[in-house]
């Protein structure tokens, strides 16, 4: 067993590469290997919010504070707020992140395929934003 207690591990920013605007991503978790899962608290500030993307496995968001939006390649960004639960298929294209107004917060759940739990590809222009 092993207790991670809040606050024992560092927040990051998240990396301008892979994010536009302000975000704050704390770890939850990152067991060693057979386990291919990882936890993280991320926050995104109004405007903030991820570059396309895939999960190899697939990944899941809880919605645990403020209002964000969602889109999946190819159809119309969706509305998320608290308790709400997304699940994008592996290998689904897809951002998130907050509205244009209101900060964010999740908890993303996915799983590792040989070390990585993401394929990063380009950014969210601005047009498709808003």
């Amino acid at each position: 067993m092993e207790i991670i207690r809040s606050g024992s591990q560092p927040s990051g920013k998240g990396p301008t590469d892979y994010f536009t605007g302000t975000v704050r991503i704390d770890p939850l978790n990152n067991p060693p290997e057979p386990s291919r899962v990882s936890m993280a608290l991320v926050t995104f500030e109004p405007g903030a919010r991820t570059a396309w993307h895939t999960h190899p496995f697939g990944q899941t968001l809880i919605v645990t504070a403020g209002a964000g939006w969602v889109q999946r390649e190819g159809e119309a960004k969706q509305n998320i707020h608290p308790g709400d639960v997304v699940y994008f298929f592996p290998q689904e294209k897809h951002w998130h992140g907050a509205t244009d107004v209101t900060a964010m917060s999740h908890i993303a759940i996915q799983e590792k395929l040989n070390g990585s739990p993401v394929d990063w590809m380009e950014h969210v222009t601005d047009e498709q934003y808003k």
